[in-house]
């Protein structure tokens, strides 16, 4: 149905973000919706369906690819699944409002939004110098983890990028979690996030999405492609965050999410 090089990308959008997802506890989807876009749009879907089409497969595609990440984070760090859970509680919540909101906005406006996040969180973390764990400035207490919850669930499911871009940033700067703990955390609650995202997705999908083998937003042969090489490359990646130095992961990080908003706004083709 679709011409070689739709499944070859599909398959390398799998391995790069797969890889990305364990290394940074990112969910991989600040990847995986960019260029499955970008993808889509190659093969001629419209923007605004190429968009919701990779927001939701995004998701479906984050919860096995974190939950491997967070297996794996899990055997090396015992105090990450017990916050991971509480904090993804709530981002249940949040990813579900999300991901319905998004599906009454333009492509357009969801690029940009997607675009200037990027572009926050990536120059602070290129510009941190931060080399040891913070002082939390907020206890981590059942209001800050609602608030973070419902608040990086939001814009998880907004965005179909599991939100680990967003909750680590919150993790170290305000809650005082090293860098190798947030990833970590944000695995664990990317695993149970993006589920509601996907929920809402499929709803808001269901009987309006024309492109074929979908489950609503969902695209069937997306999330398989992908997910069969996204899975076992978590692991991958999170084997390497373990023997980088903090400062390195928070350099690797900004660049690549730098990058990514560039690209979301047209600034780079």
């Amino acid at each position: 149905m679709f011409a070689i090089e739709y499944y070859i990308g599909l398959i390398l959008i799998g391995i790069v973000a797969g890889f990305a997802s364990g290394l940074l506890g990112v969910g991989g989807g600040f990847l995986i919706v960019p260029f499955q876009y970008f993808l889509l749009k190659y093969i001629g879907v419209s923007p605004d369906l190429a968009m919701l089409i990779s927001l939701g497969t995004s998701l479906a595609i984050i919860i096995p690819t974190a939950t491997s990440g967070a297996y794996k984070h899990s055997q090396k760090l015992d105090n990450i699944i017990g916050p991971g859970i509480k904090l993804g509680i709530f981002g249940i919540f949040g990813s579900l409002i999300g991901g319905f909101v998004a599906a009454s906005l333009s492509s357009r406006v969801l690029e940009v939004i997607f675009g200037l996040l990027l572009l926050f969180i990536g120059v602070r973390n290129i510009l941190s110098r931060d080399k040891q764990e913070k002082e939390a400035i907020f206890d981590f207490n059942l209001i800050s983890i609602a608030c973070t919850g419902i608040f990086v669930g939001f814009f998880s499911g907004l965005l179909g990028i599991g939100g680990g871009i967003f909750l680590i940033v919150i993790l170290t700067t305000l809650l005082g979690f090293s860098m190798i703990r947030a990833i970590g955390t944000s695995s664990v609650f990317i695993s149970l996030t993006a589920v509601g995202g996907t929920v809402s997705y499929i709803i808001s999908g269901w009987g309006v999405n024309t492109f074929p083998y979908s489950l609503g937003y969902v695209s069937i042969i997306n999330f398989i492609l992908i997910a069969c090489f996204s899975v076992p490359l978590a692991q991958i990646g999170a084997q390497y965050a373990h023997k980088l130095p903090e400062k390195r992961l928070k350099q690797v990080f900004g660049v690549v999410v730098l990058y990514i908003a560039l690209k979301m706004l047209g600034i780079i083709p």
